[in-house]
């Protein structure tokens, strides 16, 4: 699972590689412990122009379909499993029109250690970005009328796959890691053969996975309130 990760730039700087039209003004903050309910960047491509814009654009954390009674549904929906989303009706209809990929840093991941939670970061050796797999909605607040420009919340989903290699050492799922070319065609909205894409990238995230490195850092990651570049520097075991 990934339920903390690292956006240490933000814009045109974390993205350059998928080539974004659109980037939103509300983008958030470089952030060192983004967690589940908070606000992060995703990239996904616009239906609603021809050809689709792609856009970078502020989301919450927690995936909230259109049909939730409230957004705290979001809360549980952080993670999705790659191979059970077309038996899911959380994540169905996203799957085949709602595609993003969430650009990152790096994440953390926890083992146990002598009964002691023991935090990790993985990210690219290289310093490269890290794309993950992703599924957006849009949810519209009843509550809210409707030239209220925040009636509509924007939330997305991280996708997971079976971990392989070192980094299942640490834990037994990781990200469903994308390159360049799998996040083109991820991203596009009008492919109609979303089995055989979504397959593809679960193929192809071993290679990504390959190519990160990890060390054990602070336990004080573990504290939400806590966010500064300190968090990703190694300690000693």
């Amino acid at each position: 699972m990934c339920g903390r990760f690292v956006v240490a730039q933000v814009g045109s700087e974390l993205v350059g590689v998928l080539r974004v039209d659109v980037e939103a003004d509300d983008l958030p903050s470089p952030s060192f412990n983004v967690a589940p309910t908070d606000r992060a960047a995703i990239v996904l491509d616009s239906a609603k122009t021809e050809p689709p814009t792609r856009r970078l654009e502020s989301a919450r954390w927690g995936l909230v379909p259109p049909w939730a009674k409230d957004p705290r549904i979001g809360a549980r929906a952080f993670n999705a499993r790659s191979e059970e989303l077309e038996d899911k009706p959380m994540f169905r209809s996203a799957l085949h029109r709602r595609r993003a990929v969430v650009p990152a840093s790096g994440y953390y991941e926890w083992t146990v250690v002598d009964g002691q939670k023991v935090p990790h970061y993985i990210h690219p050796a290289d310093g490269s970005p890290l794309l993950f797999g992703g599924l957006y909605e849009w949810w519209r607040d009843p509550q809210r009328a409707d030239e209220d420009p925040q009636r509509w919340v924007l939330s997305f989903t991280i996708l997971t796959r079976d971990a392989i290699g070192d980094l299942g050492s640490i834990h037994d799922r990781m990200p469903l890691f994308m390159d360049a070319d799998h996040a083109d065609a991820w991203l596009d909205p009008t492919t109609d053969n979303v089995r055989d894409v979504l397959d593809a990238a679960i193929d192809a995230a071993p290679e990504v996975a390959g190519t990160l490195a990890h060390h054990e850092v602070s336990r004080a990651v573990g504290n939400v309130r806590n966010n500064d570049p300190s968090l990703i520097e190694p300690v000693d075991s």
